[in-house]
């Protein structure tokens, strides 16, 4: 099965531009500091770009250790084959990651998170990511690792900045997806 990347950019950049913009709309209405005093966040930039990176990084490799468990062998060959099938570049992976961390933040963290709550809005983060799969123990133990994650995320948001969240999902994207593409598949024949 080949995945036609240019449906994949488009799909980047619709949740760019959707999740992105309907999340501003919502910060509108639901940050009492404003739009311009929660953009600059509690920090500087360049703090927040160093404590993003830093969170993303080891919560990029602590997720790629949990991947790479005998039991989650299942699913990492699933996601693998799918990511595999995608043929993605690392301009692609980086493009992606952008596009996902930007707009899903903006939406996420900026606009719902307000109305929900940290652990409310990361649980439903990770929900419709389909990572609390009721008829997948595996990917559901992943998914309930994942939830703390991103609770992570929003309290990043709410304490250094939204860009130290951004940058921190780009991050951890790259890593799964740049792992997920070098992951070798077993074919066919010999997989369980």
């Amino acid at each position: 099965m080949k995945i036609d990347l240019k449906n994949i950019r488009v799909l980047g950049y619709l949740t760019l531009l959707g999740f992105g913009l309907l999340g501003l709309a919502m910060t509108y209405f639901t940050r009492e500091e404003g739009l311009p005093a929660f953009f600059s966040g509690h920090y500087p930039i360049s703090i927040q770009i160093l404590t993003g990176l830093f969170y993303g990084f080891i919560t990029g490799y602590i997720a790629w250790i949990i991947v790479i468990q005998d039991f989650m062998n299942p699913v990492r060959k699933k996601y693998g084959k799918l990511i595999k099938s995608m043929n993605l570049s690392l301009g692609d992976i980086w493009f992606l990651s952008f596009c996902a961390g930007v707009g899903e933040e903006l939406f996420f963290r900026a606009g719902l998170q307000p109305l929900l709550g940290i652990w409310i809005t990361a649980i439903l983060f990770v929900a419709i990511h389909g990572y609390l799969n009721p008829w997948s123990w595996r990917i559901s133990i992943y998914g309930i690792i994942l939830c703390f994650f991103i609770a992570g995320l929003g309290y990043l948001t709410e304490e250094v900045g939204i860009v130290s969240a951004i940058v921190a999902h780009i991050m951890i994207d790259v890593i799964l997806l740049k792992k997920l593409t070098a992951t070798y598949i077993e074919p066919e024949n010999s997989m369980e």
